[in-house]
């Protein structure tokens, strides 16, 4: 059987209750070409016969309703998103349609997704703290309308490759679409030593952006995962240096502060080499909104919700089924 990919989540979400053909249709294509049922659980589901079931299908496959590929990336699956929002206990999660071939395309997507988050919560005489991803350029681009006010950046300098804005870059970026004023960590992210770092945080720019961290009322994060390509700040450190941090109870990673499975902070010389935020700044945001991207991240995203570092959590199709495994 030929594998399809999810059904546009808007058309999914209802019932059997709103006598909707279409959207019965397509509620059993869902579930029996891309979840596997079978048309017994299906019929159960729905509450209606597995003579019904195959009625639906043969007819969703006539009318054109059902192809090799269904649904459109970008757009969010509600069901999913329901889905998560109580297995995570946490107050909303917004699931975008992965891109089916590329990596970074599902990132600009779900960065789209959080664009429309950001303009629509933001408020006029806001604070908001921006962290780097590679979803954050993304929804720089995005932004069209967003009401006036300060932007901090939440770390400091992540210098990305092939060209990609880095974390000053996107920080400017969203204080210019908010006619606001960008308030910028001119510090790396990682520096080589304590004594380093120390200094960096008494500058009076640094301390004075580092302490605007104290009073957030949005908190812009992402995940990373202790993995090559998954975290920002992984990629900062030497082979030795990874190593010994590899061997630590690491399962997630937020602007360089690392967190063990049950969310708690991983006692690590790293700490105190990052120029950023602490996680009792980040966690004190009256909102935070996270992304989150691919498999990968689905220990690390846990340890994030377990943290209370998600209020809304914004991810994509193949981390959810992750999650949701």
């Amino acid at each position: 059987m030929a594998k399809a990919k999810r059904p546009s989540a808007d058309a999914t979400e209802s019932t059997r209750g709103d006598g909707d053909e279409t959207a019965l249709m397509l509620s059993a294509a869902r579930r029996y070409y891309w979840d596997d049922q079978s048309k017994v659980s299906i019929g159960q589901e729905l509450g209606i016969s597995r003579f019904q079931v195959a009625r639906l299908l043969q007819d969703a496959r006539r009318s054109g309703l059902v192809r090799i590929e269904i649904g459109s990336p970008g757009h969010v699956d509600q069901e999913l998103s329901a889905k998560l929002t109580d297995q995570l206990g946490i107050p909303r999660v917004i699931v975008v349609e992965a891109h089916p071939t590329s990596a970074q395309a599902t990132f600009d997507l779900v960065g789209a997704t959080l664009a429309s988050e950001v303009e629509d919560t933001v408020v006029e005489g806001a604070t908001i703290g921006i962290a780097w991803s590679r979803a954050a350029p993304a929804m720089a681009r995005k932004l069209r309308r967003l009401a006036r006010c300060e932007v901090v950046q939440l770390s400091g300098a992540v210098y990305p490759p092939a060209g990609m804005p880095g974390s000053v870059e996107v920080t400017r970026d969203v204080a210019a679409a908010a006619a606001g004023t960008a308030h910028i960590l001119y510090a790396p992210l990682v520096v080589p030593d304590v004594e380093t770092a120390a200094g960096l945080r008494r500058q009076p720019e640094i301390a004075e952006t580092l302490a605007r961290a104290d009073d957030l009322d949005v908190a812009v994060l992402s995940v990373g995962a202790w993995l090559p390509g998954s975290s920002a700040v992984y990629e900062l450190l030497n082979e030795h240096e990874r190593e010994e941090l590899t061997n630590t109870a690491i399962h997630g990673e937020v602007s360089g502060r690392l967190l063990d499975a049950e969310g708690r902070p991983v006692p690590n010389p790293l700490d105190e080499r990052v120029v950023g935020a602490t996680l009792d700044q980040l966690g004190a945001a009256r909102l935070i909104i996270t992304t989150a991207s691919g498999a990968q991240r689905r220990d690390a995203t846990i340890a994030v919700t377990r943290a209370g570092l998600a209020h809304t959590l914004i991810i994509d199709t193949e981390l959810a089924e992750a999650l949701l495994a």
